[in-house]
């Protein structure tokens, strides 16, 4: 039997892998991965990644070792996982200013994952996802934060430690927790959109959580700010990340204790409250659309209109 909709995960979580993370440090057992001839290697070229099929039935991509091993030593190399008795390896390239050999290896092209998120396999997605994320940590992290000197990858690239051994501060990555939110009265939900969104765009609220606030908090925070809008009953949902470049979604519902929507202006653009009918009927153009059917703000949609 398929799964519902419901039962599926959002898009870019349920790592097809084993992170393996208690053999990071293993650098022998790293090392023979890299020997290893059925290693796939996923490269990343300017937070663009590496897509088979574009335009089609786009597919994550890779490199085999022996493809990569022009690269290999000279960039950032990211221990991803093992699925199966594969090793999967991210790459940095961001170096090179054309890709275009290395994507030519893969019959394949480098392409902003925004761009076929929702319509590549759920796998691989995820996978694409992951290391997207981890070599943009890599290439915000080169100086020490502490002392300003630089810092080396450690821990098959789940780490970086300052090479000022006066320091040796140790860095990890990060991701930035945000919450995103459905407000609604029963009936309806608030929509609102920012200027530099694409034509027609709405969605749900969002804003990234504060030192010394909680989740909910937070929620409550960014609704009253954008929209003047008080909540109560608020309520967690799920989570997805988001390597957009660093961020993890944290899911909520909430309901609106008024109704008379307050816009920021420095927030965002426009906010007004939606029927489920109105949702139904989207036109799904430059007049209005939904979110993208990748985000966890569609997953939060389509679960409401679905309750009515």
């Amino acid at each position: 039997m398929s799964e519902r909709p419901e039962q599926l995960p959002n898009f870019y979580a349920a790592l097809p892998l084993d992170r393996r993370a208690q053999q990071r440090a293993d650098r022998a057992w790293i090392d023979q991965w890299l020997r290893d001839g059925a290693t796939r290697i996923l490269p990343v070229w300017r937070a663009q990644n590496l897509v088979a099929g574009i335009g089609a039935a786009p597919r994550a991509a890779w490199l085999t070792m022996t493809q990569a091993q022009t690269w290999i030593g000279g960039a950032d190399t990211v221990f991803l996982g093992i699925a199966g008795e594969v090793a999967h390896f991210a790459l940095e390239l961001s170096h090179l200013e054309d890709p275009a050999p290395a994507a030519a290896m893969a019959a394949a092209g480098f392409t902003d994952l925004r761009t076929v998120g929702a319509i590549v396999p759920r796998d691989d997605g995820a996978l694409l996802a992951y290391a997207r994320g981890l070599i943009h940590w890599h290439s915000r992290h080169r100086f020490c934060g502490v002392c300003g000197q630089g810092t080396v990858s450690e821990q098959a690239g789940h780490q970086r430690r300052c090479a000022n051994p006066d320091c040796g501060a140790v860095h990890f990555p990060r991701t930035d927790p945000a919450v995103i939110m459905l407000i609604h009265d029963g009936d309806r939900i608030i929509l609102g959109r920012q200027a530099q969104w694409p034509p027609g765009m709405n969605s749900v609220l969002a804003g990234f959580v504060e030192p010394g606030e909680s989740l909910e908090e937070a929620v409550a925070r960014e609704v009253l700010e954008e929209v003047g809008i008080a909540v109560a009953d608020v309520r967690y949902q799920s989570s997805q990340p988001w390597p957009f470049p660093s961020s993890i979604m944290l899911g909520f519902t909430a309901r609106a204790l008024n109704a008379d929507i307050r816009l920021s202006p420095d927030e965002i653009e426009s906010a007004r409250w939606y029927s489920r009918d109105e949702l139904r009927r989207s036109p799904e153009n430059e007049g209005f659309r939904l979110p993208r059917r990748d985000s966890i703000a569609r997953r939060l949609v389509d679960d409401w209109l679905a309750t009515g």
